[in-house]
């Protein structure tokens, strides 16, 4: 017994002690003077992470001193190259653009902050060995793009791949009853069709037609090139190689990994061999005031991810939580204006109408101004139609005005599949409804249809009285249709095309602000609780989940989708389309 708890008391004292210098090391990395980047820093934008509308700041980082994968927020981003234009430290921008996972109204804003950044005469410089469009995309805006001679760029046209579950669901002898309104509200289509239908095909070619348009109208100002002419080049299949980039004005150049190098340092007036002084945006957002200052204070509300009922986790829009936030912002006296900053494909309908209902609220105290994010649909339009101003990009996806619902009947699965039989006694017809296990009739059928088309008749008079159109018009644009920003200027979706600093403008103006601060919601997490809940998360689960996020193969989408349906089987939903997948 000695020997037992000796050893116990030592474990229980180590761990306290090694928990102590792990709190004193992120206290030490969380309180640290600002890092010095030095002269002649070339400022590396590595498009290949993904720029979410919040910052987190990895602690780890803190410990293996990996400070290029501390990822700033997409909006942190815009502004720090909008510092660095007058920062004399920085001497040019390095773009790595052989992949680009964000979408495309972040790409459009992370291109037009390069574009303005040109105008200071620094060096923007754009490089990948095999470049995707997307990555192209944002690269293009460079003064130069280079590609690996082995390497190449895709060039094909846009493709939206989605997947249908029908024949799934009939080899499991799976019944979907489902009930939506407007005709082009497809989100249930994977599971009622084999394929597209031709309302879903027209929407469709219509919102990719107009990115692919706008791509190459940027790709072509920008590289002095005719539009038809590159639109040819994908239609025939002309770039196959680096070398046929290159030939046709699409790079400026084939080099390698060297090459380039000796490249950045002729632009630095260095020596072809010396060290170039990278710097990582997450190293300068530690080493540089890039936030504005004033005296007024207005709210930025970040509703980003799926929108649910009650809490949420950090990846959606939970309406008790945004709620709170909200009205937190409402009541206080020192924020002069809010700013809703919408990046969603919508969700459940009740909880779209609870942050409805806050904004509304908020709204008659102080302006409420909406700035819409790679997409801001279906539920995501709902609650961002109410703003005094709606912003968004030309390739922001929005729209979407429709509702769905849907129980699955799994009956027959259970019984021929598994020999499950089922029972019930009950002393009311409908005692059981909605239920699972057995078909809906004819009366319940009803029922749930008129529950779908009075939730669809309250989204369009919300979009009616926020956007100040009449009915008979919000009808004709609605029916569950998908636009871009583009169309949803002409049909006055939104009010005018505009990134976050845009929407800041706006509401300055309407408050009366000549300078202000911002305040986030929801508010940064502090690296000691996010040291806690990655520690906590660190389990096989968590483990298994990032690997398969990683992977985002068909079976992982399968399966995730199966498990979305799980969660909102019976409940009126305004949800996009199952996958918006571009390539």
């Amino acid at each position: 017994f000695k020997t037992f708890f000796a050893a116990l008391l030592a474990l229980i004292i180590f761990s306290v002690l090694g928990i102590m210098i792990l709190v004193g090391f992120i206290a030490a990395a969380s309180t640290s003077d600002k890092p010095v980047i030095g002269s002649n820093a070339v400022l590396v934008l590595d498009l290949s992470n993904v720029f979410k509308e919040q910052s987190i700041d990895n602690p780890f980082n803190a410990f293996i001193n990996k400070k290029e994968n501390d990822i700033p927020s997409l909006y942190d981003m815009i502004r720090m190259i909008h510092h660095a234009k007058t920062d004399s430290a920085v001497k040019g921008i390095y773009i790595m653009c052989a992949n680009n996972p964000n979408g495309f109204g972040s790409s459009e804003e992370l291109r037009k902050a390069l574009v303005d950044f040109k105008t200071s005469k620094k060096f923007v410089v754009a490089y990948g060995e095999t470049i995707t469009q997307k990555g192209y995309y944002v690269g293009s805006a460079a003064d130069k793009i280079y590609c690996h001679p082995i390497g190449g760029l895709e060039w094909s046209g846009f493709v939206s791949n989605l997947y249908f579950l029908k024949g799934l669901l009939d080899k499991l002898e799976i019944q979907p009853q489902i009930f939506y309104a407007g005709k082009f509200k497809s989100a249930t289509e994977p599971l009622r069709e084999y394929q597209m239908t031709d309302a879903n095909r027209l929407q469709t070619s219509v919102w990719l037609g107009d990115l692919y348009t706008h791509f190459l109208a940027a790709v072509a100002t920008t590289r002095h090139l005719d539009t038809a002419k590159i639109r040819a080049l994908a239609e025939a299949g002309s770039i196959q190689t680096a070398h046929d980039a290159y030939a046709n004005g699409l790079v400026d150049g084939l080099f390698y990994d060297d090459e380039l190098r000796a490249y950045l340092n002729k632009q630095l007036k260095a020596t072809t061999n010396a060290s170039i002084n990278f710097v990582h945006f997450g190293e300068y957002a530690k080493s540089v005031d890039f936030k504005q200052e004033g005296s007024g204070k207005m709210a930025i509300i970040y509703a980003e991810g799926d929108i649910v009922s009650g809490e949420g986790d950090n990846e959606q829009i939970g309406s008790d939580h945004f709620r709170t936030m909200i009205r937190k912002a409402r009541l206080d006296k020192d924020i002069k204006a809010i700013v809703l900053r919408v990046n969603s494909p919508g969700g459940s309908s009740l909880a779209s109408e609870v942050i409805w209902r806050e904004i509304a609220l908020a709204r008659q105290e102080k302006p409420v101004v909406v700035s819409m994010g790679d997409v801001a649909a279906s539920g995501g339009y709902y609650i961002a139609s109410y703003g005094d101003s709606v912003f968004a990009q030309p390739s922001t996806i929005t729209g979407s005005i429709g509702v769905f619902s849907m129980m699955f009947n799994i009956e027959k699965l259970l019984t021929d599949k598994l020999g499950i039989t089922l029972d019930a006694e009950k002393n009311a017809p409908m005692a059981d409804f909605p239920n699972a296990t057995r078909q809906f009739t004819d009366k319940e059928r009803s029922l749930m249809q008129q529950s779908v088309d009075q939730i669809y008749g309250i989204f369009k008079t919300r979009v009616a009285n926020g956007r100040h159109i009449p009915m008979p018009q919000v009808d004709s644009i609605a029916q569950g249709r998908v636009w871009t920003g583009i169309d949803a200027l002409r049909l006055h979706l939104i009010d005018a095309y505009g990134d976050l600093d845009r929407a800041l403008a706006s509401a300055a103006s309407i408050a009366h602000l000549k300078d202000y601060s911002v305040v986030s919601y929801p508010a940064p997490v502090d690296k000691l609780e996010l040291f806690l809940q990655k520690f906590k998360g660190s389990n096989a689960s968590a483990i298994a989940k990032s690997y398969m996020q990683e992977q985002m193969n068909a079976e992982f989408i399968c399966l995730k989708k199966i498990h979305q349906l799980k969660q909102i089987q019976g409940k009126a939903q305004m949800l996009m389309p199952f996958q918006l997948t571009i390539q």
